[in-house]
């Protein structure tokens, strides 16, 4: 129902009023103009059902949302597959019967791996992006990962040799064969579809400390490790969730690609 304002602003008569001259409650002006007659009922009923409409409440969430995806991006990077292996030879020096071989070889062994694992690697993934064979250093794309695949089974490859070189169990070296397998099936899997390779990953240091509960004399603090990686599991996933770079699906593959690779090819004795 239009709303009669003319209580409001009397008409204005006078000898100079024109008799076609409308004021400004009339059906044909308006402060800015003219308005026709078969659109100002139009208009009026419009401004009172926004005067009388609910308006929705935009809720802040940009801030939540900026917070989010900076620590989803923040343990993307600090659990990033090429240092894995860093964090599996940590482990296997603190938390298994090789915490007794001196403080001094075991720091040099753990900068051997992180050369092979992560410094040589991300060397060579800078080196493509100059060459214009990947356009994201965090090879967020499904057909810029072959290469990187293949240069990720290599150093697990190689990783697995220098161990066993310097007489290290053969578990030791398995854990890094499975790094092997892992990269090989993601190599794959990546052809037809985008698995996780944080995923798979970070499920290969679960593995790794399963089988070390399991099968090696360990340290009593093992089991709380476990727990801390089994939640950095979870959240990894979710933060790859949450800045869509992975399905739910493709998450879970990568936790069962990385966690069977690894805890089978440790049977190998």
């Amino acid at each position: 129902m239009p709303i009669d304002t003319s209580s409001y602003y009397p008409e204005v008569d006078g000898p100079d009023k024109d008799k076609d001259q409308d004021s400004l409650n009339g059906v044909h002006k308006s402060l800015f103009g003219d308005i026709p007659k078969d659109e100002e009922i139009v208009l009026e009923e419009e401004l009172i059902e926004d005067f009388l409409s609910p308006k929705p409440q935009k809720e802040d969430n940009q801030g939540w949302e900026k917070i989010a995806d900076g620590f989803s991006h923040f343990i993307s990077w600090i659990f990033v597959p090429l240092i894995m292996p860093v964090f599996g030879i940590l482990f296997i020096f603190r938390l298994s019967i090789l915490d007794v071989i001196p403080a001094g070889l075991q720091t040099a062994v753990t900068f051997v791996i992180a050369g092979i694992n992560f410094f040589a690697p991300m060397l060579l993934i800078f080196l493509l992006k100059l060459m214009g064979l990947i356009e994201d250093v965090g090879l967020n794309g499904q057909k810029e990962r072959l290469i990187p695949y293949i240069i990720t089974a290599l150093c697990y490859g190689g990783s697995a040799w220098f161990v066993a070189s310097r007489g290290a169990p053969v578990w030791v070296a398995m854990f890094f064969c499975g790094g092997v397998v892992a990269s090989l099936i993601n190599l794959f899997v990546n052809l037809k579809w985008k698995i996780s390779a944080h995923a798979a990953a970070i499920a290969g240091l679960v593995a790794l400390l399963i089988r070390l509960q399991r099968d090696v004399a360990v340290e009593p603090k093992l089991f709380l490790w476990l727990i801390i990686t089994v939640g950095c599991a979870g959240l990894l996933g979710s933060a790859r969730v949450w800045l869509n770079r992975h399905t739910v699906w493709q998450v879970l593959a990568g936790y069962l690609v990385g966690f069977c690779s690894v805890f089978f090819m440790m049977y190998i004795h």
